[in-house]
């Protein structure tokens, strides 16, 4: 999906939202930052935080729109979210995955600014970004809990759909090793099931039990996998043991016997790992 898929009305939704947040530049100002997060929400290591996520994210905060004080500070804030991407191996998935929220933010706070979003209005934005890093938004902060509601909602969705967005994430860093990035899930689904809620807002509260029934589903799946990937790395450990012993027992005093061990053994020992 890329910036010519984007819905057409995207840009005069986020030019109206800049707009009710006391923006003061031109329209076609407005219009070039929209495009240029629309560029940023297409490129191409994006498999799920992509202009889907997006979309759908916005789509979320008009279901709870009614919660929010400041509703188009919490659309800006979704825009920008994850603005800043990136899922090399340099950043720790069990973290924070790739979304950078505290670069977002300071992008948040930068272009809004640029286009007369009062200072009080951008840094408000750029809080609400920020606020996404642990996503556990004070129950008062009416805002920050529909923002970071619409953005756990994708765990509520049906299996097949929850079935598609695990293999995007997974295809977002498949750069990871396998078991790296399974003990990072595992970690990440744990703390998801110790908080007493997953949502915040009342009117998200229909989406917690899918939500907690599509992580608990996961998380089986993923902890048989773990499972499985502990018993093969034991018995590979278990079998280079034994092939030193092999080897060990192979090597004797110096002499034709021993050097035909030591050869015999590494010839052996060069079979078995190709």
């Amino acid at each position: 999906m890329g910036v010519q898929d984007a819905p057409a009305w995207l840009v005069p939704a986020f030019t109206r939202n800049v707009l009710e947040a006391g923006g003061t530049a031109p329209a076609s100002d407005i219009r070039r930052t929209a495009e240029d997060l629309l560029e940023r929400w297409t490129r191409p290591e994006r498999h799920f935080h992509n202009l889907r996520h997006l979309v759908d994210v916005l789509a979320r905060v008009d279901e709870l729109d009614e919660e929010a004080h400041h509703p188009e500070l919490v659309r800006l804030a979704a825009w920008y979210h994850g603005a800043v991407f990136d899922s090399a191996e340099r950043k720790a998935y069990a973290n924070q995955g790739g979304e950078d929220e505290a670069a977002s933010a300071v992008l948040a706070r930068e272009q809004l600014t640029a286009l007369g979003v009062p200072e009080a209005q951008a840094q408000r934005v750029a809080a609400l970004v920020s606020a996404l890093v642990r996503h556990t938004p004070d129950p008062s902060d009416s805002d920050c809990a529909v923002l970071c509601d619409a953005d756990l909602a994708m765990l509520a969705t049906e299996p097949q759909r929850y079935k598609s967005y695990l293999q995007d994430v997974r295809a977002e860093y498949a750069h990871l090793p396998v078991e790296d990035y399974v003990r990072a899930r595992v970690r990440i689904l744990h703390k998801l099931l110790a908080r007493p809620s997953l949502f915040i807002s009342p009117l998200a509260q229909p989406w917690e039990e899918p939500a907690r029934q599509n992580v608990s589903a996961e998380l089986q799946r993923l902890e048989k996998e773990v499972a499985r990937l502990e018993a093969a790395a034991a018995e590979r450990d278990a079998g280079e043991g034994t092939e030193r012993t092999e080897r060990t027992e192979g090597t004797g005093p110096a002499g034709v016997n021993g050097a035909a061990g030591v050869t015999g053994g590494t010839m052996n020992g060069s079979t078995t790992g190709a």
